[in-house]
């Protein structure tokens, strides 16, 4: 990877990954390369590998073979806790919010902000006021227009369920935030408003893994479009040097890229 004094430094960073299940090989020596402050898109076709990839550098899928590092730091991810606790959040596509719950409930589900003393660590007695008070600072923080948190999420759209789940990952994901297929089931509207939250996010100093097939979303938001192929990384592409259907030709191997580019170092 060609890097100048002006390339911002890895947030995440992956070489030689492989994961296989039994005579099937997902991720075939795959390397990945994420800088701070960018988004970074993840195409590939079906059965490229990349849902794999992003497991393994989520905790979700523990690789055979490779290495991952966290700011220049070798991990070895046995779970999502472990990369949670390096702060890895991920937005996976079905979101797992639960609608009977309040925004609130949902924002720290799992996380929960318990009451000071007795109440707190014998009778363990959430602390609603609290939770509430802060899930409403992260949602105003990221400009998603919820005008109360005590409103079920059952009751949301869907762009706004899907703020909610991206508001939980952005409040506790302060290293990088992986969002798998944002935009897949919400109308142009709403869509639009995700990519607003994602802009925002990357504003914010944090990076963003983006997993699309929406080539317009991905071109409209992304800094660089890592395109995975055979489970592996084909090529990095700039998406202001390449149009969608050169960036298309190079996912299903129907043009070669650079060496540059095949080198990861576009």
């Amino acid at each position: 990877m060609n890097e100048t004094v002006d390339t911002p430094p890895l947030a995440l960073q992956a070489r030689g990954l492989v994961k296989r299940y039994g005579s099937v090989t997902a991720i075939n020596g795959a390397d990945f390369d994420l800088r701070k402050g960018e988004v970074l898109a993840v195409i590939g076709d079906n059965g490229a590998g990349k849902s794999s990839l992003i497991k393994a550098l989520a905790g979700a899928v523990v690789p055979d073979a490779g290495e991952i590092r966290v700011d220049g730091e070798v991990v070895h991810f046995r779970h999502t806790g472990d990369a949670r606790a390096r702060g890895i959040e991920t937005v996976y596509q079905d979101l797992a919010v639960i609608p009977a719950l309040d925004i609130a409930s949902n924002l720290y589900l799992g996380r929960e902000i318990r009451r000071k003393g007795f109440m707190g660590t014998v009778l363990r007695r959430l602390d609603m006021p609290a939770m509430r008070k802060e899930a409403s600072r992260h949602l105003q923080e990221l400009k998603i227009g919820i005008t109360s948190v005590n409103q079920a999420v059952e009751t949301l759209s869907g762009g706004q369920r899907q703020g909610v789940a991206v508001s939980r990952a952005a409040a506790f994901g302060n290293g990088v935030i992986i969002m798998d297929e944002p935009t897949a089931a919400l109308g142009v509207r709403e869509s639009g408003q995700v990519i607003e939250l994602i802009k925002t996010i990357r504003d914010r100093g944090i990076p963003v893994v983006l997993i699309s097939h929406d080539m317009p979303h991905v071109f409209e938001v992304a800094d660089r479009i890592h395109v995975h192929r055979l489970g592996r990384r084909a090529a990095v592409i700039d998406p202001t040097q390449r149009s969608m259907s050169e960036v298309v030709a190079l996912m299903t191997g129907a043009e070669r890229p650079t060496d540059e580019e095949a080198g990861g170092g576009a």
